[in-house]
Order: C-alpha cells, then structure tokens, then sequence
C-alpha cells in the first residue's frame, strides 16, 4: 500500500507538473505577486507555463519514446536523459527569457521562471557523472522559492512555507521509496535545485 501511495505522490507531483503548481498559486492564490491583473492575462501567463514547461518537454520524451531514442518514458538511466534534459533547456529558458521581456511581468515570477532554468541546467550537469534525482530538483527549488517568497513578501505567511516543507517531505519519501534513487541522488538534486533558485533570485 506504501508503495502504491508513493508511486501516486510521485506522478501527482512530477516535476513537470510543479513549476504548474507554483504558478497557479502565485496566479490565483497569492494576494499581491498578480494583484490587479486582468483574469484573461493570468490565463495566459498560465497556459504559456503549462505549454513551455509541462507539454512541450513531456511532449519530447514522448516523440524520443516513440522513435526509439529512450526505452522507457520513465527514463531510468542516466543516458536516457541526455537527450531530454537538452530539450528542456530550450523550452524552459524560452519561458523565461519571453516573460522577462514582458513590462507588466511581475519580478517574482521573472525570477522563479528563471531559477527553473537554472535548475535544469544544474541537473543537465549532474547528470553527467550521477543521475541525479529530477524529482528533488524541482523539491528542492520549490522549497527555496517559498522561503524567499515568505521572507520577502509583504504580506508574510507562515503557513504556506510549512505546508510546502511537509509536502516536500512526501515527495522526497516518495522517491526513495520506489524511484530507485539512492540518498546521495536524492540530496544532489534537493541542493541543485535550491540553489539554482537562489541564484536566480539574487540575480
């Protein structure tokens, strides 16, 4: 059963899918990053995060499935994903670089799109000796992007970031549980990611 609920938190949250999360909450839920901003204008910004950093790298790693590049879309080994996190950069530095030439971008978002770059660039990296855990990637850039968001923010909350670390913590079990990552993958990813975000936000 363990397993089953490990193996459902992993899909749910796939990284992929969390840059999605994010923006959703910084679209809809938080109350001053996209204060004042048309309804239509959030569902743009929305649908270009989903097409530049959900569809279009899943997408990919559909394609290279189907022509035969990767054996799996799971991407077990760390050559298969040579090739994927390549495609990745493309998409998520064209995500960050056409927002950040937008005038009404909110900063906070300018800077979070760009720590996700910098945290597939980070991982690009580390996949060349180790294949580092994706999945604690963008655990571990989630985490610092709140913590900043939390420190920085006018209107401070305690709650979010703690409800943050918790589901962090799920999604980290999660993976030792059944990715087949060891710790050392696991904490190379939470840190890559984090700082890559930290980077990115003192930038």
């Amino acid at each position: 059963i363990w397993r089953w609920i490990a193996q459902g938190i992993s899909f749910v949250f796939h990284p992929l899918f969390i840059p999605l999360y994010i923006t959703l909450y910084l679209l809809f839920l938080h109350p001053t990053v996209f204060a004042g901003y048309a309804p239509l204008l959030k569902w743009q910004r929305l649908a270009t995060v989903f097409l530049n950093l959900t569809f279009l790298p899943g997408f990919s790693v559909f394609l290279l499935w189907q022509l035969r590049f990767v054996p799996s879309l799971q991407l077990k080994t760390r050559q298969d994903r040579i090739i994927p996190y390549a495609a990745s950069l493309i998409f998520y530095f064209w995500a960050w670089y056409a927002m950040s030439k937008q005038a009404q971008a909110p900063v906070v978002f300018v800077s979070f799109l760009q720590g996700c770059f910098f945290s597939v660039c980070a991982a690009w990296l580390i996949n060349i000796q180790s294949k580092v855990s994706m999945h604690a990637t963008a655990v571990g850039g989630m985490l610092v992007f709140f913590l900043l968001l939390a420190f920085t923010d006018d209107q401070p909350s305690l709650i979010v970031p703690a409800l943050v670390f918790l589901l962090a913590g799920c999604i980290l079990t999660a993976r030792y549980l059944v990715s087949g990552h060891t710790q050392w993958e696991i904490f190379q990813g939470l840190v890559s990611g984090g700082l890559a975000m930290g980077v990115a936000w003192l930038y």
